[in-house]
C-alpha cells in the first residue's frame, strides 16, 4: 500500500448511532481512512468475498441475520480472509463471548466504551497500534461483484 492511501477499515454493526461515532472518533484521530459501515454478518462475508480485504475489521456480535461470532467463524475458517485483523467491538463482556471470540481468532476483544471521550482514546490506541506498530497481510484482489451486481456496505468518509 502507498503511504498516501487511506487505510481501509469495516465496521460491522447494526446500530447507525454506534457507526456515526465510531467514524467521527477514528476521523479525529486524524487517521488516513476509509471506514465502510456494513449492517451485518451476512453483508459482511458478501463483501469480503467480492470487494477484497479491509485492513482491519471492527465486529460487532450482536448483528441481525448472522451474528458476530457466527461470521467471525466463517470468516477464520475460510483461507483467504483468515489473515484479516478483525477487532470484537461490541457491548458484551461476557466471559464465555470474549473466550469464544479469541478461541475463533480474533486479534482483540474491546468492550464499546460508555463515553465519547473513552471513544476517542480507543479509536487513537487502535490507529497507533494497527496502522503504525504492526505489519498488515498483503490483501488479495477480488473483483467480482454479488448476484445483483450491487456491492455491500456504505463508505462513511
Amino acid at each position: 500500500m502507498k503511504a498516501t492511501e487511506p487505510f481501509q477499515i469495516i465496521h460491522a454493526d447494526d446500530d447507525e448511532d454506534d457507526n456515526i461515532l465510531i467514524a467521527d472518533a477514528f476521523r479525529e484521530t486524524g487517521l488516513n481512512a476509509k471506514i465502510t459501515w456494513i449492517e451485518d454478518g451476512e453483508k459482511l462475508l458478501d463483501y469480503l468475498s467480492t470487494r477484497g480485504h479491509p485492513d482491519l475489521i471492527l465486529l460487532d456480535l450482536n448483528m441481525p441475520r448472522k451474528d458476530g461470532l457466527e461470521t467471525l467463524r466463517e470468516m477464520k475458517s475460510n483461507e483467504t480472509m483468515r489473515p484479516i485483523p478483525v477487532i470484537a467491538m461490541t457491548t458484551s463482556s461476557s466471559e464465555e463471548d470474549i473466550q469464544e471470540c479469541y478461541n475463533l481468532g480474533v486479534n482483540s476483544y474491546v468492550k464499546k466504551p460508555e463515553s465519547f471521550e473513552r471513544l476517542l482514546e480507543i479509536a487513537a490506541i487502535i490507529s497507533k497500534y494497527w496502522f503504525s506498530a504492526v505489519e498488515l497481510p498483503v490483501k488479495p484482489e477480488i473483483t467480482e461483484k454479488n448476484e445483483g451486481g450491487e456491492l455491500a456496505g456504505k463508505d462513511i468518509n
